[in-house]
């Protein structure tokens, strides 16, 4: 795809961004062409302004490694090792790495993001598709997901973590701020998060859950070892904890919300160490067997 100055201008860019465009490419050029020398000439804001403008392409760009300062890129980055750059790496389409991935201020795809190592960013980590990892996913701010996100190891948030799908965490998921997931937390460790803790169909965890605010599911909750929340503590079915469960002071904990409550013998289960206090709703079944 080729771009021309009126075609851009249509756009409203900046008008530092557009000045550099006229001195550079007066008659207009290819579009990830344009894209590469906005990237070459440290304006980076700009090519991603660029790619948000026109979109992603079909181009696949096949490479042994990247190691640059920036990569943005209209298509799919699919690269057989690791890939490093001390700013930004983003991608129209999804980035694939037979490595690891390791960026300085930010990570982005309009697709799925995989590595068969572990994905770090230094900065935001943002997918419109799948994020998948063979070893460990790491962002010092915000994730957002718009499916699945898969790690074999720890996923270690800095701030808010979106998911649009369900989370698979091998074993910690741990987050700075508030989790929202619209399906299914499942961690092999524990899960925790410095403010409220939202899912819209089960969590699991095979150790304990900790919250710093509210705690809520769709579905019901378990944990192996203890499920604490700072704030109320709300299952749409059943609650299972091996050890205590316990909501914040003044704050209740609830089971069976979304099931009728001649349900809740079978549905709406609580199950901990010893009945919590503040138990509001559900069915008080003693400690746990499992």
């Amino acid at each position: 795809m080729d771009l021309t100055k009126t075609f851009l201008k249509a756009k409203r860019p900046c008008a530092e961004g557009f000045r550099w465009f006229i001195r550079h490419h007066q008659d207009g050029g290819n579009y990830q062409e344009i894209l590469d020398a906005f990237v070459s000439a440290g304006r980076v804001n700009d090519a991603c302004w660029l790619l948000t403008q026109f979109g992603p392409t079909d181009e696949i760009l096949v490479v042994d490694a990247i190691d640059a300062e920036a990569v943005v890129f209209a298509g799919t980055l699919q690269v057989r090792g690791n890939i490093e750059a001390d700013s930004i790496v983003r991608a129209g389409r999804s980035i694939q790495a037979g490595g690891s991935i390791r960026v300085g201020s930010a990570l982005i795809a309009g697709e799925d993001i995989r590595a068969d190592g572990a994905i770090r960013s230094a900065g935001t980590l943002e997918a419109g598709g799948d994020i998948k990892a063979g070893w460990g996913v790491e962002a010092h701010a915000r994730i957002a997901c718009g499916g699945d996100l898969r790690a074999a190891w720890d996923l270690l948030c800095g701030e808010r973590l979106n998911l649009d799908g369900n989370a698979f965490v091998g074993q910690d998921l741990i987050a700075e701020g508030a989790i929202a997931c619209a399906k299914g937390l499942r961690a092999g460790g524990n899960i925790v998060g410095a403010d409220s803790i939202c899912a819209g169909h089960g969590i699991v965890a095979g150790e304990g859950i900790r919250c710093s605010l509210h705690l809520e599911a769709g579905w019901g909750i378990k944990a192996g070892e203890a499920i604490v929340a700072e704030g109320a503590i709300r299952a749409g079915e059943s609650l299972h904890a091996q050890a205590e469960i316990r909501a914040g002071a003044g704050y209740g904990v609830f089971a069976g919300l979304n099931v009728q409550v001649e349900a809740w013998e079978t549905s709406a289960r609580v199950c901990a160490s010893a009945r919590p206090e503040g138990l509001m709703s559900g069915c008080w079944a003693g400690a746990s067997l499992e």
